[in-house]
């Protein structure tokens, strides 16, 4: 099989193309083609090899023919012998390491069928993404009919999926982004838009029972200023940096009104539950743009540059 692999930590120049043994399929996983995955934060993360933390697992002092990606939607090739919820030919889509090649084994219990009425790319969007957003909210917010939450960065990954998971759960939702992405974020359910170029939200009158921070670049005291007396603070800790995640670990056990750094995990039933959300037509992907198996480098740098609105695809099949 034809997969992205690395041999040494930096930029995506170090990303390669490579022909490779199909992985071995324990008996309670399952063996699915890939037709499409989609970057996350943690795949230029584990390129970069920062923070070095990543090395212990991916490897030390370098990679050794890693492959990347964490998200992937296709067709069930084979099942192992413990294996009864699915069989060869499901179309299924789910949270799994090592995403970017044409196969990929998963355990069973990680994986869910995939909406019927997304496309491979679209369904490939959602698992990290939505299953941050919907845990960060539904779990680790506890959001409730009427709560006011307010989205910082609501155009990226997590962001797009969390306004709608958001009206989903019946909230007021205030989505903090760019200039270029304000008619987009509205036009996924957004009930308030700010635009950060223009306008500071830890100024402003609306105050809060969430804010579910994905992007780390406010003080926490300026956060708790627009809270209701009861409100949270939900760090997402896929970005902000290990300085960002550090301190909000440390801070949390003293402000009650700041939970621990968002820490996503991924199961089925979140799965299903997402699956009914985007059946319903609560939640659609926002893709920004499409790359080929190939192309992985080009992606991620395109990534990296920052900015994306939604999610990036890499199409296999």
């Amino acid at each position: 099989m034809k997969a992205i692999v690395q041999n040494n930590y930096g930029p995506p120049t170090v990303l390669q193309l490579k022909e490779m043994d199909k992985p071995v399929m324990p008996d309670d996983a399952v063996l699915v083609r890939v037709n499409a995955a989609s970057l996350n934060a943690g795949d230029y993360f584990t390129m970069k090899g920062s923070p070095w933390l990543v090395r212990l697992t991916v490897g030390f002092p370098r990679p050794k023919d890693y492959v990347l990606g964490w998200d992937m939607a296709g067709q069930v090739e084979a099942v192992g012998s413990q294996v009864t919820q699915f069989q060869p030919g499901d179309a299924v889509y789910g949270a799994v390491s090592h995403a970017f090649a044409e196969y990929v084994v998963a355990p069973a219990d990680l994986l869910a069928r995939k909406p019927t009425n997304l496309t491979f790319e679209q369904a490939a969007a959602v698992p990290t993404a939505g299953l941050t957003a919907l845990q960060g909210l539904r779990d680790a917010g506890k959001v409730q009919p009427g709560h006011k939450v307010l989205i910082n960065g609501a155009a990226g990954g997590v962001g797009t999926f969390a306004v709608q998971i958001a009206k989903a759960l019946g909230a007021e939702v205030t989505a903090v982004c760019s200039t270029r992405n304000v008619e987009m974020v509205r036009s996924i359910g957004a009930d308030h838009v700010v635009d950060y170029t223009s306008e500071d939200f830890t100024r402003g009158a609306r105050r809060y029972d969430l804010i579910l921070d994905n992007v780390g670049n406010r003080a926490f005291s300026d956060l708790r200023r627009v809270l209701m007396p009861r409100g949270l603070i939900v760090p997402n800790s896929g970005h902000g940096g290990m300085g960002y995640v550090f301190k909000a670990f440390l801070l949390a056990p003293f402000m009650r009104q700041q939970g621990q750094p968002l820490m996503t995990k991924n199961n089925a039933k979140d799965l299903v539950y997402l699956r009914e959300l985007i059946e319903a037509g609560k939640v659609t992907p926002v893709i920004d743009r499409t790359y080929p198996l190939p192309e992985t480098p080009v992606a991620l740098g395109y990534a990296a540059a920052g900015h994306v609105r939604g999610k990036v695809i890499i199409t296999v099949g």
